[in-house]
């Protein structure tokens, strides 16, 4: 693990412990509000498109962060029922990625993520706090970590839009 990894991992661990679980909602959909600028920030018929040979294009990454969050969130709501977290996140793109404008990409995101965030509010705090939720960078993350890591994401992936938006303006 690296520094900046490290770094990461720490606040996630302190935030984690501080932060109650409604207010890390709160702030995953903050952090999905600017993932919706973002993507609606890159023009809508080149949406598909990738800005460089070796990079996503906008529809990749939110199928990317669709895909992760149903992965992270469905871990979380597991362990919050009793069950254990299943497979970890997959890493690498489907190559049949649905081609999808940036508002049914948002509508996806909220409507997978209602769920969790209904269940997260319905949780004790304290709950299975010991059941851990592998994330491949980070390790073990207990499922408070794993629902703000989920913030981080997100906002990472709204910079990558942003750069991606001005690249095909």
């Amino acid at each position: 693990m690296n520094d900046e990894e490290r770094r990461i991992l720490e606040y996630l661990q302190a935030q984690g412990a501080k932060q109650p679980p409604s207010a890390v909602v709160e702030r995953v959909r903050g952090a999905m509000e600017e993932l919706r600028a973002a993507a609606a920030a890159v023009p809508a018929a080149r949406f598909a498109e990738r800005p460089a040979v070796d990079e996503w294009s906008a529809n990749e990454v939110m199928a990317h962060v669709l895909s992760a969050g149903a992965d992270f969130g469905g871990a979380i709501i597991r362990v919050l029922d009793g069950a254990p977290p299943g497979p970890g996140m997959r890493e690498a793109l489907p190559a049949d990625v649905p081609r999808r404008t940036a508002e049914e990409w948002w509508s996806l995101l909220q409507r997978d993520r209602e769920p969790l965030f209904a269940r997260v509010r319905s949780a004790d705090p304290e709950a299975r706090i010991d059941r851990p939720i592998e994330h491949p960078f980070f390790g073990p993350l207990n499922w408070r970590e794993t629902l703000l890591f989920m913030r981080l994401h997100d906002l990472d992936h709204a910079g990558q839009l942003n750069k991606i938006a001005a690249a095909l303006a």
